[in-house]
């Protein structure tokens, strides 16, 4: 099963920059929102975390959400000597066909 972050070479592909591409589909931390401008996201959404926060602090939690992900995406500029997301390009990220962390418990890891 292909996720969005998965889908997102092809789309930009397909668009050859005729359109801005937006993903809002599985961004939980600043590190997905590194993979996705790498794999050539316009923009990035963060829609549940937005909603967490919200529902948890009201607009406080809103700012902290948004201070969190975006404190977490300058810790990977920062691990990847990129000053600027126009920096940010698909060399820094690659297929992950034998993930370490998955649901299914069978090796000895899982969430």
């Amino acid at each position: 099963m292909w996720s969005s972050i998965d889908s997102l070479p092809e789309v930009v592909n397909a668009v050859r920059g005729r359109v801005p591409v937006f993903i809002d589909s599985g961004v939980r931390r600043g590190t997905d929102i590194f993979k996705a401008l790498a794999l050539g996201a316009d923009a990035v959404g963060i829609g549940r975390p937005y909603v967490w926060g919200l529902g948890a602090f009201g607009e406080d939690g809103v700012g902290k959400v948004i201070d969190l992900l975006l404190a977490e995406l300058r810790i990977a500029m920062r691990q990847t000597r990129t000053t600027s997301t126009d920096q940010i390009t698909s060399r820094f990220v690659m297929e992950g066909k034998n993930p370490i962390m998955m649901r299914d418990n069978r090796f000895g890891f899982g969430l």
